[in-house]
């Protein structure tokens, strides 16, 4: 049996959804509010000075904190069943069959939110290590539970959680830098779908 690690946005989608559930997810005052608040962390952004990672922990904060946790599962609930299905990659999701039949492990490791990622791989069998958020009394604070699962922290869950050397072989599967540590605890690597060595 194989280790098969996945990506989620931009690699199993055909593109970044994260945008899209805080879009659907967010109240519409809210929304407003952070477009005025986040647009000199967004220009940072876009000019390559403020992280990816900064960026999503202030959209969280202006778009969660203090909203009921249950109303927000509900959201990424119907985000997983409606709208995810819409952006899947053909190819991306023969792999995961093609691994599922050989019996391998599959596991997605994704920085997206649990909120959607959970029921969506929950009804395809598929294990998950993801970022979360962090709740108080069924009210969601607005900040993250721990780290983002990004970069460096990709690897140190899925060698948490996994002995590689349980398995014959480790494949993994990312499109951007963010998944490149990930891409390094594999024998098998394919980059925005290209095997590489």
């Amino acid at each position: 049996m194989d280790l098969a690690l996945f990506d989620f946005d931009g690699t199993i989608t055909t593109r970044k959804m994260y945008a899209d559930f805080i879009q659907d997810a967010v109240e519409p005052r809210r929304l407003r509010i952070g477009k005025v608040l986040l647009a000199p962390l967004l220009a940072g952004y876009r000019l390559g000075v403020v992280s990816p990672s900064i960026l999503r922990a202030a959209i969280v904060r202006i778009g969660f904190s203090g909203v009921d946790e249950e109303k927000v599962r509900a959201a990424g609930q119907r985000f997983a069943d409606g709208i995810l299905q819409a952006v899947l990659r053909p190819e991306a999701m023969q792999r995961i069959a093609w691994h599922k039949a050989r019996g391998d492990e599959v596991v997605v490791v994704s920085g997206a939110l649990d909120l959607y990622l959970a029921p969506w791989c929950h009804q395809r069998g598929l294990a998950l290590l993801c970022s979360a958020l962090e709740s108080r009394q069924g009210v969601l604070t607005g900040r993250y539970l721990g780290r983002q699962c990004v970069g460096g922290e990709k690897p140190r869950r899925v060698l948490e959680r996994y002995n590689l050397a349980d398995f014959g072989e480790v494949h993994a599967y990312g499109d951007t830098v963010e998944d490149l540590d990930l891409l390094a605890i594999a024998s098998r690597k394919s980059y925005r779908g290209q095997a590489v060595s």
